[in-house]
Order: structure tokens, then C-alpha cells, then sequence
């Protein structure tokens, strides 16, 4: 059963659009997906209560702040959204049931610092353990400056990027409805749709 993390030490970087997509893209494959969160936000879950019922089942996993209990039997496929500033033994219960952990990184200097240190830290844990790490560029527009610096930056960091996201109002208007780019019709989010092609397959792997 694949355990997907999503986690960043920083708030405001896309850490629940990614953890829903994820879950939404699992979805649409048929999977029994569970969509967990430990973030005091709770916005997965506020998004899960926003999720019509004709949309492909996505069940909400209740998951305590201080302790990582495994899913229930039945569920295929587990995401698990994190707060900002995830550490210590939450940091460390979410790896051990983790196969991958996705990290969202915005281009902007201060996201690429206050991420480093996790960065470097998952990075030693990948080399120790089964899990698979992969970053995703967030709002990323390819013609800044910020976002050379993000691509600068990735590559010194010896783990793969999976993908860089645009910026758009496509996941911000889906997720008001409790869908995902994976809920609606392929041409309306065709550019997306190709931005997700590398992040699925590295899901999928």
C-alpha cells in the first residue's frame, strides 16, 4: 500500500493543493484512496467535507497530531498532509510509514532557505531507508528570475524534481468545489494536465 507524505517545514507553500491533487489523481485510477491530515488547518479535511458526492470517493483517515496510527484495512493508496514545522517524533512516525515524500518548494529565496535543512535531512533518511523523495516547483512562472534561482537551487540539492506547477486560479476554483484537476473534463485543464505527466509517473513508480 503506497504512503505518500506531503511536507514542507514552511507554511503557504501548497502543501494541501498537492496532498488533494495526489489524492484526486489516485482516485480517478480507481484506488481506494485515504487523504489524511495532521495539520491544525485541517484544510484537507475541510476540503474532503466540500467534495461532492458523484466525485470519485476520497475517505478522510483521522490521524492524531502526536501519533501516526497505519490506515484501516481496505484503503490501497494513503496521502498524508503536514503542517509547517513538522519535526521531531511526528516527523520521524511519518517516514516510517512513508514510500514517498513529496515536498512543495516555491520559488522565492525565503521558501529555498527555510526548506534546506529538511531538504538535507530527507535527503540523508532517503539514502538510509526505503523512502523516495521528489520536489515540486510551486507557482512557478519559467521566465523569473526567482524561478532560476529555484532550478539553481534543486539541482545542488541530488534529489529529483518532479515537476514545476504554474500559477493558476484552475486549483484555487476546484478546490473551493472539492475537486482536483483529475475531476473534470481533461481540455479544461489541458496545460495542468501536462505539468502533472512526470509527478504521476514518479507516484505511479
Amino acid at each position: 500500500m503506497p504512503v505518500v507524505v506531503v511536507a514542507n517545514p514552511k507554511g503557504g507553500v501548497g502543501k494541501s493543493t498537492l496532498a488533494t491533487n495526489i489524492a484526486g489523481y489516485f482516485a480517478s485510477k480507481g484506488h481506494k484512496v485515504m487523504l489524511g491530515d495532521v495539520d491544525r488547518q485541517q484544510s484537507s479535511r475541510l476540503w474532503l467535507g466540500l467534495r461532492p458526492p458523484q466525485a470519485r470517493a476520497i475517505s478522510s483517515w483521522d490521524v492524531g497530531e502526536k501519533e501516526m496510527a497505519r490506515p484501516p484495512k481496505g484503503t490501497t493508496h494513503v496521502v498524508l498532509d503536514t503542517p509547517a514545522g513538522m519535526h521531531g517524533k511526528l516527523f520521524k512516525e511519518a517516514l516510517k510509514i512513508a514510500d514517498k515524500v513529496v515536498v512543495p518548494l516555491q520559488p522565492s529565496i525565503f521558501d529555498i532557505f527555510a526548506t534546506r535543512h529538511f531538504l538535507d535531512e530527507l535527503a540523508q533518511q532517503g539514502k538510509s531507508s526505503h523512502v523516495q523523495v521528489g520536489i515540486i516547483g510551486m507557482r512557478v512562472d519559467p521566465r523569473t528570475i526567482a524561478a532560476d534561482h529555484l532550478q539553481e537551487f534543486t539541482k545542488s540539492l541530488g534529489l529529483p524534481v518532479l515537476g514545476y506547477l504554474r500559477p493558476t486560479q484552475n486549483y484555487i476554483h476546484l478546490a473551493a468545489r472539492g475537486l482536483t484537476l483529475f475531476d473534470v473534463s481533461p481540455g479544461r485543464v489541458e496545460r495542468d494536465l501536462e505539468q502533472w505527466e512526470g509527478i504521476c509517473r514518479w507516484l505511479d513508480t
